[in-house]
């Protein structure tokens, strides 16, 4: 394959503008078959917004004419297809249990079923489409479920969220392509291959995930809803059998092999694996809140005004600054036309997060905008420390809002002052919301360090810091206050037990847990056959 890297074409002359400049570089007069391997937008000057496209042809001879052409911006591809490697020659006796079905635990399972190891995925939520019922029954005022919420069930906390599976994770094995397949194969768009920043949606996802999950049981795979890992069995140091918890009745399971990907809110996990003496270690996060803005303001500050800024989805931002006491304050999983989600997942908790539909057709766009949170911060006295940071945090918030999402303006937050009423934004909510003091319930570092970041991006997008902004809170689970070790077998000191994605402290994101995911069953099918 010949590619071909950095043509520019106005956004609205596009298509026809992008197969004549193909043909002016290739010098031929007929538009060859070709592929779009990657699009961005280049914004830098509004009033000439281009999209940037890398494109691969399949021709004859493709050695002699990138010689012949002489142009750096078309070489041959060096893109290499992703290939599950062969099976291990030590047999392995019982089924591998994967616990957590979000995309970490999703694609090791998928792959250890095209290897023929039949694996069980252990969910302790619903299967997605009884999860979706669950979710939008407690955002409709109807109660928590502390085992199926949006943070737990089949797909994971990214289910509710933008969709966004960019990640800066390196990749030279082919990983990112083949997760991204896998998305367009079960009903994502196909633009996920070439955007830039790709992002599918929450709506989309939900048929995403059922259909990864009906091609690992068609591989002989099993899946375990509404079921929890609650102890562990070992001998000389190895994973032996998980305990799993169903409907109140208690089974042990033999396994030699146990991947635990949990996900970063599996609390009550990490202490079971805590308490038997897994290697563990608390890490930096971070925390923050949510703000919203219309929709019309960011696409201004992005795009500028007039028809190609009509013609251009919901622009995202992203944002990072270094306050003067020296604090990382950035945004996080920025949701272009979205919603603020009631995110809780534990009893007088409140947690927020956002997440956009495919359409990203809400009235304001919303980003956490969070502060950096050491070690030293919250105590390090356990590998726990950090839950226990984000309990504080969560628990404070819960006792103003009693469950509903607390907002409040920025000029009130500024004061520290309550608010009573929202202004002339009107806030994106999915659940009740309710007024108060968010920042009186943050660290006085954490709330000065959002104040001075939030002014200081009001110069790059007008409007950041206006005075009706919507904060709301709490944003603590950016990531896993944990990591669990593990060795260059992707094993923790306990043999058999693969410490796994996001909850593990090895990922962030879905691209990120997806592709960790790969890795550990990469690990285990070298090794073994089933």
């Amino acid at each position: 394959m010949i590619e071909i890297r950095g043509i520019k074409v106005l956004v609205e002359k596009d298509k026809q503008e992008l197969e004549r400049q193909i043909c002016k570089k290739l010098r031929v007069k007929d538009v060859p078959p070709y592929t779009i391997l990657k699009r961005s937008i280049d914004a830098r000057k509004k009033n000439t917004i281009c999209y940037v496209y890398q494109v691969g042809i399949d021709l004859p001879n493709e050695t002699k004419i990138v010689n012949k052409l002489h142009d750096n911006n078309i070489m041959l591809s060096s893109r290499v297809a992703y290939e599950i490697p062969e099976n291990g020659d030590v047999f392995m006796e019982h089924h591998p249990l994967v616990i957590g079905a979000g995309p970490a635990g999703l694609f090791c399972a998928l792959l250890l079923a095209k290897r023929g190891f039949t694996p069980i995925v252990v969910e302790r939520g619903l299967q997605v489409e009884e999860r979706m019922r669950a979710v939008e029954s407690f955002w409709n005022g109807g109660p928590l479920q502390p085992e199926c919420n949006v943070q737990f069930g089949e797909g994971g906390a990214g289910t509710f969220s933008d969709g966004k599976l960019n990640t800066q994770v390196k990749d030279k094995y082919g990983r990112i392509r083949f997760v991204l397949e896998e998305f367009v194969k079960h009903g994502a768009p196909e633009s996920i291959l070439y955007d830039n920043k790709p992002h599918v949606g929450t709506d989309r996802l939900v048929q995403v995930v059922k259909g990864i999950r009906e091609e690992i049981e068609e591989l002989g795979g099993l899946f375990l809803f509404d079921t929890r890992a609650v102890d562990l069995r070992m001998e000389q140091n190895r994973v032996t059998g998980v305990k799993l918890l169903h409907n109140g009745t208690e089974t042990w399971v033999a396994s030699n092999h146990v991947i635990f990907a949990v996900g970063h809110s599996a609390r009550d996990t990490f202490s079971m694996l805590y308490e038997h003496n897994l290697t563990m270690q608390s890490k930096d996060f971070a925390i923050g809140v949510r703000v919203e803005h219309p929709v019309e303001w960011i696409q201004k500050a992005m795009y500028g005004e007039g028809k190609v800024a009509e013609m251009l989805p919901a622009a995202p931002y992203k944002l990072t600054y270094q306050t003067s006491k020296g604090r990382g304050v950035y945004s996080f999983c920025m949701c272009p036309g979205g919603y603020v989600v009631n995110a809780s997942s534990e009893p007088e908790h409140t947690v927020v997060n956002g997440m956009s539909y495919s359409g990203r057709d809400s009235r304001n766009s919303n980003s956490a905008i969070v502060v950096t949170i050491r070690r030293e911060d919250y105590g390090s006295n356990s590998p726990l420390s950090g839950v226990e940071f984000q309990r504080q945090l969560e628990s404070a918030i819960y006792e103003q809002g009693h469950g509903d999402v607390l907002v409040q303006r920025f000029a009130d937050f500024e004061t520290m002052t309550p608010s009573t009423e929202i202004g002339s934004i009107a806030p994106q909510i999915k659940g009740g919301y309710t007024c108060g003091n968010v920042a009186a319930c943050l660290p006085a570092f954490v709330t000065e360090a959002i104040i001075e970041g939030i002014h200081y991006f009001d110069r790059e997008i007008p409007g950041f810091a206006h005075e009706d902004t919507i904060i709301s809170g709490v944003e603590s689970r950016t990531s896993s206050p944990v990591r669990i070790e593990r060795s260059g077998e992707l094993e923790s000191n306990v043999h058999g037990i693969y410490p796994c994605g996001e909850g593990a402290g090895y990922a962030g994101g879905i691209m990120s847990a997806a592709m960790d995911g790969m890795k550990v069953a990469e690990r285990i099918i070298q090794k073994y056959y089933r």
